[in-house]
């Protein structure tokens, strides 16, 4: 015990301890190079972000240089024939070109449109009126390239202007760049994923352009992450944004989430499994200690259950063997006693066999099509002369028209005479034991109703356990049982697709219920789905019904007791219910 002690609590917390330290240096350093590594994937893509940005920038800077040397202020009327024959060449983007005097006033006007002039007379006079106003033309010096980038009525614009000076006058140069076709013809040429022909493998990066509100203007959706980078156009469009995402980003988040995981989890693990190892030995030490016990109850209490009719049998047995009873009167009660104690010791066999049966997984019940109701009535008539002895009345409501179900008629009736046997050794003073067959939903239910003091509610989901008995029950009842009849009760009702549960009643006392699926209701089964635990114990049960939720070991037994009691129903009054053997019989003269 020393040596489990100080494992225990020496030890195990300081092997909690050290592989804790590990952990917590190993997933740092993890960190730390994750850091290092990602901070080298985002500059390399910072960097190839402002060299697309300054790539588009550079192209219309150059158109612009163009215009530069093509507007004349000294020849105004000769700027269409001096620029439109190269424009579309030189100047691909510029849609106009304006020549304005100090008052706004238009001097010259050249446009690449083949048509309709209808757009360039709005934007005309969109210039005159708005543009120039957020220009700031007063702070413009002379020769000095600028670029406004706004927009105006839902539509974006890109102009760049610059005042020439001639003869002490100052012209105001304005080219209409157009962005619709900076987007549809200059965008993809700049930024086109598809390789060139000189190159094989793809692209190593996406783009795309949004505006201000994170519209996409250009290029596919990027999904955000740690290695998506955004910057914006530098002089041109500028209200927009470049967004750059390397094309292997996703695979790099995941390898560095992955690795990073990974060490973290063989760290985890190892601390899991030393853990875990000692968890499971601790665990199951315990549990064969708890199961030990129960077993070492269980074979206690059978052994009583057992001893005691057999003591009575011989008693009688030899008592009347001697001759020492004279009188009619005497020996036939000697031998109702002897009856009534083989009758039990019979039952008690019978619960401890199918129990034994059942733990071994070789019970198997003869399933046929068959009436409920009369197989609850036959248990009962059984039942009924053993309940009459000892002044309670059974009330039977089984009525004979209701739908049939598989059923095996000796299960049923056990599980029957389990239940109504608990409802009379438990609830001592109970006048009558109600035992009613209805319909619930697609079911047969079959409810045992007493008028005791009731099963606690905490307790209701595990007296159906193998080998428990109530709390309430060992403390205040000297009633002894076997805790395998709810057992088997709960194990019959679900071999034939039912369940077993138990309920407060009405008006003080407790219902038992077990229900089997009717023919027509065990075929709707197999064509629906189950329903969820819960619908069930709604549909069944009523608003009281505890759900049948149990560990598998109990989901596989289950089910109550059936060993009738001593022939004076000698025993405290209990609280609670279990599947067993009865109390010790009367004393014979």
């Amino acid at each position: 015990m020393t040596r489990d002690r100080l494992f225990s609590f020496v030890l195990l917390p300081l092997l909690l301890v050290a592989v804790g330290v590990l952990a917590y240096f190993t997933f740092r350093t993890t960190l730390q190079i994750d850091k290092l590594r990602q901070q080298s994937v985002l500059e390399a893509a910072l960097g190839l972000a402002n060299e697309k940005a300054h790539r588009l920038d550079r192209q219309i800077i150059d158109q612009d240089n163009v215009l530069v040397a093509v507007v004349d202020p000294e020849s105004l009327g000769e700027l269409g024939e001096r620029w439109l024959p190269t424009a579309a060449r030189e100047t691909p983007t510029v849609r106009a070109v304006l020549v304005l005097d100090e008052n706004k006033t238009v001097l010259a006007f050249a446009s690449r449109a083949s048509g309709a002039y209808y757009d360039e007379e709005a934007f005309r006079r969109l210039l005159v009126q708005r543009i120039t106003v957020d220009m700031q033309l007063a702070e413009v010096p002379n020769d000095e390239l600028r670029h406004l980038h706004r927009e105006y009525a839902s539509q974006s614009y890109l102009v760049s202007y610059w005042y020439r000076a001639r003869a002490g006058r100052r012209y105001l140069v304005v080219a209409w760049h157009d962005v619709g076709r900076i987007v549809k013809e200059t965008l993809p040429t700049l930024y086109s994923e598809r390789p060139t022909p000189g190159e094989t493998a793809a692209p190593q990066s996406r783009v795309n352009v949004v505006d201000e509100d994170g519209r996409i203007i250009f290029g596919p959706p990027l999904r955000s992450g740690q290695f998506t980078v955004g910057v914006r156009f530098p002089t041109t469009l500028y209200n927009w944004r470049l967004q750059v995402a390397p094309t292997a980003s996703e695979e790099l988040s995941s390898s560095v989430q992955n690795r990073r995981m990974l060490e973290l989890v063989m760290v985890g693990l190892s601390c899991l499994v030393v853990v875990a190892g000692v968890a499971a030995i601790l665990v199951a030490a315990e549990r064969e200690r708890r199961m030990s016990a129960i077993k070492s109850d269980f074979v206690a209490n059978v052994s009583h259950e057992l001893k005691t009719p057999l003591a009575l049998v011989r008693m009688f047995g030899e008592m009347l063997q001697s001759g020492r009873v004279t009188t009619a009167e005497k020996q036939r009660e000697y031998l109702e006693i002897i009856v009534r104690e083989s009758e039990r010791l019979t039952a008690l066999i019978e619960n401890v066999l199918d129990f034994a049966k059942v733990e071994r997984g070789r019970k198997a019940y003869e399933l046929s099509e068959g009436d409920v109701s009369r197989a609850v009535t036959d248990a009962i008539q059984v039942y009924r002369y053993r309940a009459e002895r000892e002044g309670v009345e059974i009330d039977l409501d089984a009525p004979t028209d209701l739908p049939p179900a598989r059923l095996d008629d000796r299960a049923v009736g056990l599980a029957v005479i389990n239940l109504v046997d608990n409802a009379l050794k438990y609830a001592k003073g109970t006048k009558t034991v109600s035992v009613r067959v209805q319909m619930r939903g697609r079911d047969i239910a079959i409810a045992v109703t007493d008028q005791g003091p009731g099963v606690p509610a905490e307790e209701r989901q595990r007296i159906f356990d193998r080998f428990v008995r109530g709390e309430s029950t060992r403390r205040e009842s000297r009633v002894r049982g076997s805790g395998i009849g709810l057992a088997l009760v709960k194990h019959v009702a679900e071999s034939h697709g039912g369940r077993a549960w138990v309920e407060a009643a009405p008006g003080g006392g407790a219902r038992f219920l077990f229900t089997i699926p009717t023919l027509r209701g065990r075929e709707a089964a197999q064509r629906l789905p189950p329903s969820p635990p819960a619908r069930n114990a709604a549909r069944v049960g009523g608003p009281d019904a505890a759900p049948s939720a149990h560990p598998p070991d109990a989901a596989r037994l289950g089910g109550p007791d059936a060993a009738p009691s001593g022939p004076d129903g000698s025993a405290s009054e209990p609280a609670r219910r279990e599947g067993g053997a009865s109390p010790p019989p009367a004393e014979a003269d």
